[in-house]
């Protein structure tokens, strides 16, 4: 298909999408720390994500920024989906 033959996005480049665009801003997400209690944003290379075979076995962890406690905490189906999206390492665990 010629550009000229198409319109909107599917005759659009790569380059020309994304021309103009600067920089995207990272993403972080709100935590907590059970241990001080502690209210926080990591970014996302401070997270990683473990995806088990089961609801047990699937969950995130980070390093508290203020007492520097290793903190893990359950991840549901959306915990999962918005770690994944916003670029958080992942882990995919398989059962022996």
């Amino acid at each position: 298909m010629s550009e000229s033959m198409s319109s909107g996005v599917r005759g659009m480049s790569v380059a020309a999408a994304f021309a103009g665009m600067r920089s995207v801003a990272p993403v972080v997400f709100r935590a907590g720390c059970p241990d001080c209690r502690g209210h926080f944003e990591l970014a996302a290379g401070a997270l990683r994500l473990a995806i088990g075979a089961s609801s047990r076995t699937t969950f995130y962890s980070f390093t508290c920024p203020d007492c520097g406690a290793s903190v893990r905490k359950p991840a549901g189906e959306r915990i999962v989906e918005l770690l994944t999206g916003g670029g958080v390492r992942t882990l995919r665990l398989h059962s022996l």
